[in-house]
């Protein structure tokens, strides 16, 4: 009984739910996003210059784009494919030890690749299998794990600094933690059969797409865009204004928090309102929060950006995701994967609108801010556009009761 008790507690929503937020934990966290608080103390270190961390940044988004494309291309099921990049995301992570910037290049490109995969391929398998269990409220924590990744991955940087910790030891300890997350989600994923049952999930026949869809998919690649500058380069604006570590580094964990506590939230907005209502309005958010640190360059701007910017992205990735998964219901692994294309593609313009305007002299002094401004004009011009698009909330009932 107690052999048959441990199993079932394995094969449940729960432990679905929590192996989802552990893939995205590392995906996210570590694949894609810890190089934003690590960038501080490799720059201390005197390893590279900010200019060749914008390379490192840009490669990793690229390697994030080019994954997202792949993923629905790769002969694997979605479970396999997940684990797989788990395991090499814990390797390449650890790899940015080793010396030398192509090789940090390389290892970033490949590290972007490895998380859209991961991300992708659990976004079908886990939301797949908590909707075959009838707990789909259960994915909002599952996305959660991207804030619980960057939240965990920025407070091991600044306790790891405040120890005295040399950047590249850092990078083999999150090696590590991305290895040891990953051995409970193999655990479940073999216990659970999820493999099995993703293996035998057929593809629906195939309909026209809703009106609309192709737009929304726009408005997340510029989510990405809008996203991405205050993403990467809060850590260091916070440096500028506060030159004690043990202040600057709590930007990121801020971000990373807010990130996770917002999909808890969300989740019961999404009960209460549609999905696109409460996207438009964290889109609307995000842009007041990329806005404030080009216009008020303040400690406290800063941590405002990070609440009203790591309190949204996550929000709108899990109602994107919802989203396309219900319009698009015969190929979800496909359109996940344009979807997550786009948010790359506004990751990628975000950093080169800034190196651009970084090789005009006049502009130079002012790159970042013109940067966050744009970024902001699109969010709230997008975010009006997402909310026409919303079905209203008593329409949206009598659809589903009529069904």
């Amino acid at each position: 009984i107690g052999m048959a008790t441990h199993g079932s507690l394995l094969t449940s929503a729960g432990a679905v739910s929590f192996a989802g937020l552990l893939s995205l934990a590392v995906a996210m966290g570590i694949g894609r996003f810890a190089f934003t608080p690590m960038l501080p103390f490799m720059l201390e270190d005197q390893l590279l210059s900010v200019a060749q961390g914008a390379w490192l940044a840009a490669a990793n988004y690229v390697g994030y784009f080019v994954g997202a494309l792949l993923a629905a291309r790769i002969r694997l099921n979605a479970p396999t494919l997940a684990v797989a990049s788990l395991a090499a995301i814990a390797s390449v992570t650890a790899a940015m030890a080793l010396p030398g910037a192509p090789l940090w290049a390389a290892l970033r490109f490949s590290a972007g690749v490895f998380s859209a995969w991961v991300f992708v391929a659990t976004s079908v398998w886990c939301l797949g299998r908590l909707a075959q269990l009838q707990r789909a409220d259960l994915s909002a924590p599952v996305y959660s794990g991207v804030g619980v990744g960057i939240a965990a991955a920025g407070l091991y940087c600044l306790a790891a600094d405040v120890a005295g910790v040399k950047s590249q030891h850092m990078w083999i300890h999150l090696g590590l933690l991305a290895a040891a997350c990953t051995i409970p989600v193999v655990v479940v994923l073999r216990k659970s059969a999820i493999v099995a049952l993703a293996a035998q999930a057929a593809v629906g026949e195939r309909r026209d797409l809703p009106r609309g869809t192709r737009g929304l998919i726009v408005c997340y690649g510029i989510m990405g865009y809008g996203y991405i500058l205050p993403a990467t380069f809060l850590p260091v604006l916070a440096r500028s204004v506060v030159n004690d570590p043990a202040v600057f580094g709590w930007a990121w964990p801020v971000f990373g928090l807010m990130a996770a506590g917002s999909t808890l939230l969300a989740g019961m907005a999404i009960r209460h309102a549609s999905r696109l209502h409460v996207w438009a309005g964290c889109q609307f958010f995000m842009g007041l929060g990329t806005l404030l640190p080009s216009v008020w360059l303040h400690g406290a701007s800063i941590f405002l950006a990070a609440i009203l910017v790591g309190g949204t992205f996550m929000v709108i990735t899990l109602a994107g995701v919802q989203e396309i998964r219900a319009r698009v219901s015969w190929s979800p692994a496909e359109w996940v994967g344009y979807l997550t294309a786009a948010f790359a593609i506004g990751q990628i313009a975000g950093p080169a609108l800034s190196f651009v305007l970084l090789t005009q002299p006049e502009l130079t002094s002012h790159a970042l801010d013109l940067g966050l401004q744009s970024a902001a004009v699109l969010l709230v011009v997008s975010s009006m556009w997402i909310w026409r698009q919303a079905v209203p909330l008593k329409s949206r009932k009598e659809l589903m009761n009529a069904h």
